[in-house]
């Protein structure tokens, strides 16, 4: 018995509100790995918004391919992770309005944006390459 997502179930999941885990390469060193809030509409490509100037924002500027891991954090454990090349433009403000009223909810998602600025955000695209995924409840 496979514990693989089927396609639907994967972008279901992949749709659903996680905190993710991208991962940039690095030379010389490890792949950055760190936690980071994301969007994604089944059908669509995942997006997310950091600092330009950030660490990630930096090492993104440089890499040509990027991963994303999304999980459950109780049993029965599922997860999906993509990789693939990634496009960077500017996010508009709807977007970071839409990003933090997901995670946080209408009114502190609100306040989340009026107090913490727009400055040097980017906003990351990614074009989901290879899919891995498991669903532990199939067992």
């Amino acid at each position: 018995m496979s514990l693989a997502m089927s396609k639907a179930e994967r972008e279901v999941f992949l749709a659903d509100v996680h905190v993710g885990i991208i991962a940039i390469g690095r030379a010389n060193k490890g792949p950055l790995a760190v936690p980071i809030w994301y969007d994604y509409e089944v059908g669509g490509k995942p997006w997310m918004m950091t600092h330009g100037t950030s660490i990630k924002g930096r090492l993104l500027a440089k890499a040509e391919r990027m991963s994303l891991c999304v999980q459950t954090e109780v049993a029965p454990y599922q997860y999906v992770s993509i990789e693939g090349p990634f496009a960077i433009s500017e996010p508009s403000a709807s977007q970071s309005l839409a990003m933090a009223v997901r995670y946080l909810g209408e009114e502190r998602g609100r306040a989340y944006v009026e107090n913490s600025g727009s400055g040097d955000n980017i906003l990351v695209t990614i074009e989901p390459e290879i899919w891995y995924s498991v669903d532990y409840r199939k067992m």
